[in-house]
């Protein structure tokens, strides 16, 4: 069976892009199609400046979040990054294969130290190598399939690359996997300045739909969405953004197409209106579920040790094998 590894870094509250755009397609499609390993994974949240009590609280709601969207700990692995160690064993191996040059490549590092150099101050090294533990995430667990949107295929292709290297060097060690880009999945923009993405780090929260926002917070959000110059209604996301992303959003809830969707409407009002109703109801059975698994936490807890265990067993053969190669010792 196909391999998938996916995870989600705990930097800020989970929104409606990162469940339209990914979570919901892991829990419809992916799940039951593959051996799939889903990950909280807090150790990339720490290459930022961070506030540890708050990385500690929004790992544990990514997990229940996940949970809550659909994903079946019968069907699939669920786990936080941090309890599986092979992730940082094999880590550091990689650091070993990769060169600096490929790190300083690398474009959000690029984008993020330029921005950090701007403000008069310094990145971590961690932002420079975090890429690199990206690909011991997936090499880890012998990974064939990696979903991923386009901002992050430029980290699978490393991860490839690695494979390859580690492989011609030290012997066939790792599977070299495949970046995957989901037919399906939606790209949700941030509705006040729709040529971004809604990203659940931005500060920007009016423009950013939580998956635990309350109905009435979401409706306000969306019927203030900016939307364009003009008064028909009209799909054409390059000259017309903000109604683009209110007919994607829309047609994302409800399993249309926003070509036709764009038909049905004279006016933004309208469509502000019956795209805030379908985002409360899309969100409306995944915010029940979150408030049963947070009453019950130690259900919550056995899922994530037994994701853990789990995923430590499929991944410390092939990291205790990749020491081996590369000339350590046995304990």
């Amino acid at each position: 069976m196909t391999r998938i590894f996916s995870g989600i870094k705990p930097t800020g509250h989970l929104t409606l892009g990162n469940y339209l755009g990914a979570v919901r397609r892991w829990a419809e499609v992916d799940q039951h199609r593959a051996d799939a390993l889903f990950c909280v994974v807090d150790l990339h949240a720490l290459t930022v400046e961070h506030d540890p009590a708050r990385v500690r609280r929004l790992s544990r709601q990514a997990a229940t979040l996940l949970l809550a969207s659909g994903l079946d700990p019968e069907l699939c692995t669920v786990y936080l990054q941090s309890h599986v160690d092979e992730h940082a064993r094999l880590s550091y191996l990689l650091e070993c294969v990769a060169t600096d040059g490929e790190m300083r490549r690398m474009i959000q590092y690029k984008e993020k130290s330029a921005r950090e150099r701007e403000r008069g101050g310094s990145v971590r090294l961690s932002l420079l190598t975090y890429p690199v533990l990206m690909a011991a995430d997936i090499l880890a667990y012998g990974t064939d399939e990696v979903p991923v949107g386009e901002d992050q295929t430029q980290h699978v292709e490393l991860a490839r690359d690695l494979a390859v290297r580690f492989n011609q060097r030290y012997g066939h060690t790792f599977t070299v996997p495949r970046a995957a880009r989901p037919e399906v999945a939606a790209r949700v923009m941030n509705l006040q300045d729709p040529t971004s993405k809604m990203g659940k780090s931005d500060d920007f929260g009016p423009g950013i739909v939580y998956l635990l926002d309350e109905p009435e917070t979401v409706r306000k959000k969306v019927m203030r969405a900016v939307t364009d110059s003009g008064r028909d209604v009209a799909y054409d996301p390059e000259d017309r953004p903000g109604v683009a992303n209110l007919l994607e959003i829309l047609a994302a809830c409800t399993d249309g197409e926003p070509e036709k969707l764009a038909g049905a409407y004279t006016s933004y009002g309208a469509l502000k209106k019956d795209t805030a109703e379908a985002v409360v109801e899309v969100l409306r059975p995944l915010q029940e579920r979150h408030r049963a698994l947070c009453a019950d936490p130690a259900y919550v807890d056995g899922v994530l040790r037994d994701g853990a265990g789990r995923a430590r067993a499929m991944a410390r053969p092939r990291v205790d094998a990749a020491y081996r190669a590369m000339g350590l010792s046995p304990a």
